[in-house]
């Protein structure tokens, strides 16, 4: 330990720039697109890869909400992570988008889990349950996109109806 405290993350893959991925250019994904992603990413055999894979589709769904907003996504982190910073940005002015603090949060953990112990039995359903966070994250911003005011009460607390 040194006298600024221990070292974090020494074993972590790092959730900073160096291994982000770029923002993709070419439009926003759709949200029903986001699914099938999921899955895909949440499937693959190398726990730090899926957890990445899932992070960065989490990363993408805020970004689409923040230039939803007509707003320049962040390249800003907090606490290590830019989920965390999107996630700040987007709630800025929209005291209900918090309602999914707590998941991107979350998904932060688990991608912390994946990355610190790989082999752990645990990681198959650690996997599981970060794609069933994603998922919600992406289920709770098209809601948001779709029906103002939802995140009041989070998106399984009231059914969505597409008005025809």
């Amino acid at each position: 330990m040194s006298a600024e405290g221990p070292a974090r993350g020494a074993n972590l893959p790092s959730p900073g720039a160096a291994q982000r991925r770029e923002p993709q250019a070419g439009g926003a994904r759709a949200i029903a697109d986001f699914d099938a992603a999921i899955d895909a990413a949440a499937a693959l055999p190398d726990a730090p890869a899926a957890a990445r894979a899932m992070l960065d589709l989490a990363e993408d769904v805020l970004t689409q909400w923040v230039e939803t907003r007509g707003e320049v996504p962040t390249t800003d982190t907090r606490e290590g992570f830019r989920l965390l910073a999107l996630h700040r940005q987007g709630a800025q002015d929209l005291p209900s988008f918090n309602a999914c603090r707590e998941t991107c949060r979350e998904i932060a953990y688990h991608y912390n889990l994946l990355g610190l112990e790989p082999a752990n039995e645990a990681s198959a359903q650690r996997q599981r349950m970060m794609a069933m966070l994603v998922r919600h994250l992406v289920l709770f911003v098209g809601g948001k996109m779709e029906v103002e005011g939802l995140g009041e009460f989070c998106c399984a607390s009231r059914p969505l109806r597409l008005e025809s």
